[in-house]
């Protein structure tokens, strides 16, 4: 067990090491973008639903069609990888890397590659449950899939795309703050509550 756990432990940093290294050129924007997700100023919140706002009004406005988006999307992120290494070495300079930032980029990336074993390992057991339960599993799907499609129907694309960007944008710094523990350690007692009232009532 201690060499399986060390194991694993060896092939998350050697992961972690090789993202770091990866997005070298990225370092200082991930650190500027990580403190305004974590929400470091009182402002960063509005700031970021204030972007949110304006980008997807522009594409509500422009209306292009499906290739279009994609095109553009896949055009920015092409433009995005060339440029900002570049101009972020002219910007931030590469002298002023200090001790805690290397840390809290080494858990940024430390932080991305548990995220990434996350799905991979969700994914693993779908993959599982198929062969196991193969009719649990394609009853869940199809559930899912028809309440996704059921609230696809009622709500507008555009709309439904801009409230799960929002949410994923205020996510770190509402978890940062407490928020979510908080308001799931308030869902927990009701259930409780509403439980033991039940409880009661069968007796």
């Amino acid at each position: 067990m201690a060499e399986s756990d060390n194991k694993s432990a060896n092939v998350l940093a050697q992961e972690t090491a090789q993202l770091e290294e990866q997005l070298q050129g990225w370092r200082e924007v991930i650190l500027a973008g990580d403190r305004v997700l974590r929400w470091e100023q009182p402002w960063f919140p509005g700031a970021l639903i204030g972007a949110s706002t304006l980008i997807f009004l522009l594409i509500y406005y422009l209306d292009p069609s499906v290739l279009t988006g994609v095109s553009c999307t896949v055009m920015l992120v092409c433009l995005a990888d060339y440029f900002v290494p570049t101009l972020a070495l002219k910007v931030f300079g590469s002298n002023k890397w200090t001790t805690e930032q290397q840390q809290r980029f080494h858990e940024i990336c430390s932080n991305l590659v548990k995220t990434e074993r996350r799905v991979v390992g969700w994914w693993k057991r779908l993959c599982s449950l198929k062969e196991e339960k193969p009719k649990v599993y394609f009853a869940s799907v199809i559930s899912g899939l028809l309440a996704v499609a059921w609230i696809g129907q009622q709500v507008h694309n555009l709309l439904l795309t801009y409230l799960i960007v929002s949410f994923l944008l205020l996510l770190p710094g509402l978890n940062r703050h407490g928020v979510i523990s908080k308001y799931t350690a308030m869902a927990k007692r009701e259930i409780n509550k509403l439980l033991k009232q039940k409880e009661k009532k069968n007796e």
